[in-house]
């Protein structure tokens, strides 16, 4: 680690990095990265907003790589991943070699499911019977499954990082054939190839070095589920902290259903000598049943029929799970066996953990059938309502934090978001501080924020004829150049099909027509273009110039009622004394708003109209609350002023090409 004594100044560092990478640090960089360095030293965590085109990335890295122990970056993209990897900390590395006595190093950790294992591309992966075959698939599975093995013996000979992103193409089906999960794996004492583990030569990297990148869910399993994922550090910056709550809900959140029970029992069967993988087999069979007489959506109490398969499962898998010999292969024995037997056992214990905690009846918890396509049936799902606690007790109290995004003020202040990640106000037993280094961007002048406040509220079925007439006319304005952003697929489909009538003449795009890296591509070759979407397009899509000057926004996204997640944590705020749907469902929507509004200014050349088609943010007593976590644009609810400014747009954009 860098010593103290010869730490140099942030500013200098910050200025060698953003020359290479930038040309000229932002004001809001250089505050952000002396708050940053400030939080580390005095060990308190730190709330930074820093808008779009702040360089926040730089901002966090250059106190990190000072600091004199061990930071670890958590993000919740692969994309900001990537942009870290491959350019910025590159960089910041290169910058150090003159300002720095010793260039500190950095490692990427990521569960061991993305990278390829080699036990298994070696010996292959196990049948529905659990035994190894390492034949492959035929046709096209079978030439990717073939390819990703020749990749892994070429990485494993370059000394490569062996891990997904940097696999040939490929489909899911195809990469879990090369690769485990945790459960799976034999172990860095057991595998016969653990020398050569891509999984482990990164933990190795990463023992050696200053700062580690990882993602939420991660750094989650690590911190808060306890199971060390990560090497020891001292502090932790978390980027996309809006994301958090939410992928930590995800890490945590937990799954059963039928065929996943088949599936253990099958694998199981090999290894025992009694009844004990029929029983459960045949508890999969009560499972099905007592899943498919529930109604998709939460449920409050475990139905009787549905706690008794779950009961029947439980114990089944208890008893195949003590049935399965405990004994592993030596050193110089069937490493094939070990496989096929830590799979199994791995499997039929997961089944029983999930079964045992749907029925524990936590008032933490919140269990649910979720509903998927006829041919695949429903299953059920349990996760933790409030990751606040969690979060708190086992992160906050434990390490120094810095949580960062370009949007963290909900409301006018960062109170919202603080205390859905367990940080409360005036707590004096975990402080914190919270710091807006605001936007190199003049939102006022380079954006319109307009209310269609004469069109009727949202209906249920989606939009009606006077928000298609809108978005036609906004759209027809603009010349195109539009990214639409829907509260459900359903409606931008409809949209798109009666936009397409309309205007014939520009090209439009649906998400779900091609993968999104293929529709943005063209989007932004062609100016005209228009892309219509739902939920992935509101944030983490990056589309500067002339290509987006109008993003329209179909409804206020407020999670549905039925959310089993969302609503149970209305109650749970209502049950201690709060207000359920502000500090639940109004938080969630203002952060979607935010981020999709934040589509369309993305560098100080840019210029446009967010056009929102819901009365509700003029009109209704959440409205403040709601506009006041927006970018502070100009805001207007005159149609005829905005269809002017949209054709102005046009017009400069057509002159310019």
């Amino acid at each position: 680690m860098v010593p103290v004594t010869t730490q140099p100044d942030v500013r200098e560092v910050l200025a060698a990095a953003v020359g290479a990478v930038e040309g000229q640090e932002r004001p809001g960089q250089v505050q952000m990265a002396e708050a940053v360095r400030d939080a580390f030293r005095d060990g308190e965590h730190l709330l930074v907003q820093a808008g779009t085109g702040t360089g926040k990335s730089l901002g966090y890295l250059v106190p990190s790589i000072l600091h004199p122990k061990r930071v670890v970056v958590a993000t919740a993209t692969l994309a900001l991943q990537h942009q870290l990897l491959e350019r910025d900390i590159p960089a910041l590395l290169a910058a150090a070699k003159a300002t720095l006595p010793r260039v500190p190093r950095a490692a990427v950790v990521k569960g061991r499911g993305n990278y390829a294992c080699l036990h298994r591309v070696r010996e292959g992966a196990p049948d529905d019977q659990g035994t190894l075959d390492v034949e492959v698939p035929t046709g096209t599975m079978g030439a990717e499954v073939l390819a990703l093995r020749d990749w892994a013996e070429q990485a494993t000979e370059a000394g490569e990082v062996g891990d997904r992103d940097s696999a040939p193409t490929h489909t899911e089906r195809a990469w879990r054939q090369v690769s485990v999960h945790a459960r799976e794996c034999l172990g860095a004492t057991r595998c016969p190839y653990a020398t050569e583990c891509f999984a482990e030569r990164a933990r190795e990297r990463a023992l050696e070095a200053d700062v580690v990148v990882t993602n939420h869910a991660l750094l989650a399993i690590d911190a808060i589920d306890g199971v060390p994922m990560l090497p020891e550090y001292d502090a932790v910056v978390i980027d996309e902290a809006h994301e958090l709550a939410a992928r930590v809900t995800q890490a945590a959140t937990r799954e059963l259903f039928p065929v996943m029970v088949e599936r253990a029992a099958r694998r199981a069967r090999p290894l025992v000598r009694g009844s004990e993988a029929d029983d459960l087999e045949d508890a999969s069979d009560a499972l099905r049943d007592a899943i498919a007489a529930q109604q998709p959506g939460r449920l409050d109490v475990v139905p009787d029929d549905l706690a008794d398969a779950l009961r029947l499962v439980a114990s089944a898998a208890r008893a195949c799970f003590s049935a399965m010999p405990k004994e592993q292969g030596k050193p110089g024995g069937d490493d094939a066996d070990d496989a096929v037997r830590q799979q199994a056992r791995g499997m039929v214990d997961e089944v029983r953990k999930v079964a045992e905690q749907m029925l524990s009846g936590s008032d933490a918890d919140v269990v649910w059938v979720n509903g998927r396509d006829a041919a695949g049936g429903d299953d059920l799902r349990v996760a933790p309502i409030d990751v606040a606690w969690s979060l708190r007790d086992n992160l906050f109290k434990e390490k120094t934090v810095v949580l960062t995004s370009a949007t963290l003020q909900l409301g006018g202040g960062f109170d919202s978001v603080a205390a859905g990640l367990g940080l409360w106000k005036d707590d004096e037993e975990v402080p914190w501080r919270s710091l807006d280094v605001g936007s190199p961007f003049d939102y006022a002048r380079q954006g319109i924020l307009y209310v269609a406040k004469h069109l009727p509220p949202p209906g249920r079925e989606g939009p009606g004829e006077a928000q298609i007439d809108e978005v036609a006319a906004l759209v027809e304005a603009a010349g195109g150049r539009t990214l639409a952003l829907f509260s459900s697929r359903r409606a931008a489909e409809a949209v798109t099909e009666a936009i397409r009538e309309r205007l014939p003449d520009l090209p439009i795009f649906c998400q779900g027509e091609a993968q999104l890296p293929t529709l943005a591509r063209w989007f932004v070759e062609d100016p005209r273009a228009c892309l219509f979407g739902t939920l992935s397009l509101w944030q983490g899509v990056d589309l500067p110039g002339d290509t987006c000057q109008l993003v329209i926004i179909d409804r206020i996204p407020f999670p549905r009622p039925d959310d089993p997640l969302m609503s149970s944590r209305q109650k749970l705020v209502e049950k201690r004394g709060g207000n359920g749907f502000m500090q639940v469902a109004a938080t969630h929507a203002a952060l979607l708003l935010a981020q999709g509004t934040g589509r369309l200014i993305r560098r100080d050349t840019d210029k446009g109209v967010v056009a929102i088609l819901d009365a509700r943010l003029a009109t209704a007593r959440y409205g403040s609350f709601l506009a006041s976590s927006l970018p502070p644009m100009w805001r207007t609810t005159d149609r005829e002023r905005v269809l002017g400014a949209l054709r102005r747009l046009d017009e400069a954009a057509t002159a310019r090409r």
